[in-house]
């Protein structure tokens, strides 16, 4: 069906667990729009140069800012001489976090969830090896706005902002065909990861679960994800993400027992062995439940010897 609609799906592989992305590339008003690009890789550089062949981009549209998502936007938006779009949180936060300066902060936050510092120093060395998967960074020409329309392909899509897996992450509604291009809010095998970054939104966890009823509200018939493949039946796959999370959360409060440093609990949670990238994922995740349990009034949190504890 998505070929129907006019739209290409452009997989690119990554070199994590989470092996692919997929981009994509669809005719616009005045030309081609291309909607994330990968990283800053050879795999996006080489992809990319095949698929677009010499066509007009007038416009590069990223759904959030991850860099799988974003990564290789900044040297796009150089060879095609593109406008680049995204939300207005996720465009300021983007400036914010993939720097040099931003590895001591989160060095204190690592420090106040109780990771080892072994554990700890090796996740910032992975995040300042990173920085250059998302540099140059984009110029962002424009902001999305909610309820805004995109030609996309045949159709005109809404731009619904379902905040979440990061603050201003945005899909693609059409109405009259009841598709959704889901980007990482509902993907079909998996559950996106909804972590607590130490900056942004302070409850992510609420923030997509009335995401996810914003798009339930909608019925939606045909989803295309940014992960894995398209399917059918948007509120079924709603039901059991969140029914995945309500089990995480009973396990994270057993967890807590008579009182939890924040790795405590990941270790609890996050059973099967983890390399240091899986370790960085789990631990915001791990706090995203604590952290929405806790504004439930479910837990409590205070700061021992500079540590977070619930209780």
């Amino acid at each position: 069906m998505i070929q129907q609609l006019g739209i290409d799906m452009i997989t690119i592989p990554l070199p994590f667990r989470l092996d692919h992305v997929n981009c994509f590339l669809a005719e616009g008003e005045k030309g081609y729009i291309v909607i994330d690009t990968g990283l800053n890789d050879k795999s996006a550089q080489s992809r990319w140069e095949k698929e677009l062949n010499e066509k007009r981009v007038q416009q590069i549209i990223l759904t959030h800012l991850h860099p799988d998502h974003c990564g290789y936007a900044g040297i796009l938006q150089t060879k095609l001489d593109a406008t680049v779009s995204m939300s207005e949180i996720d465009a300021k936060a983007l400036d914010k976090i993939w720097i040099d300066e931003a590895i001591p902060t989160l060095k204190q936050d690592y420090e106040r969830s109780a990771v080892p510092e072994k554990l700890a120093n090796g996740i910032l060395t992975l995040t300042r090896n990173f920085i250059p998967s998302v540099t140059p960074r984009p110029k962002i020409d424009a902001y999305l706005q909610e309820g805004e329309l995109i030609q996309i392909g045949k159709e005109q899509y809404e731009v619904i902002f379902t905040p979440g897996h990061s603050a201003g992450l945005v899909c693609f509604y059409q109405r009259e065909k009841s598709v959704l291009l889901s980007t990482d809010h509902i993907l079909p095998k998996i559950t996106p990861n909804i972590a607590y970054w130490f900056y942004g939104d302070k409850n992510p966890l609420l923030s997509y679960e009335q995401s996810l009823q914003k798009i339930k509200s909608l019925h939606i018939d045909y989803v295309i994800p940014s992960h894995g493949e398209p399917f059918y039946d948007a509120n079924k796959r709603i039901d059991e993400i969140w029914q995945h999370h309500e089990e995480r959360f009973a396990q994270t409060i057993d967890a807590i027992g008579g009182g939890a440093t924040v790795f405590e609990v990941c270790e609890k949670l996050f059973t099967k062995q983890l390399n240091v990238y899986d370790y960085q994922f789990a631990i915001g995740e791990t706090i995203a439940h604590l952290e929405y349990l806790r504004n439930k009034g479910e837990c409590n949190r205070e700061v021992q010897n500079g540590k977070w504890v619930y209780t």
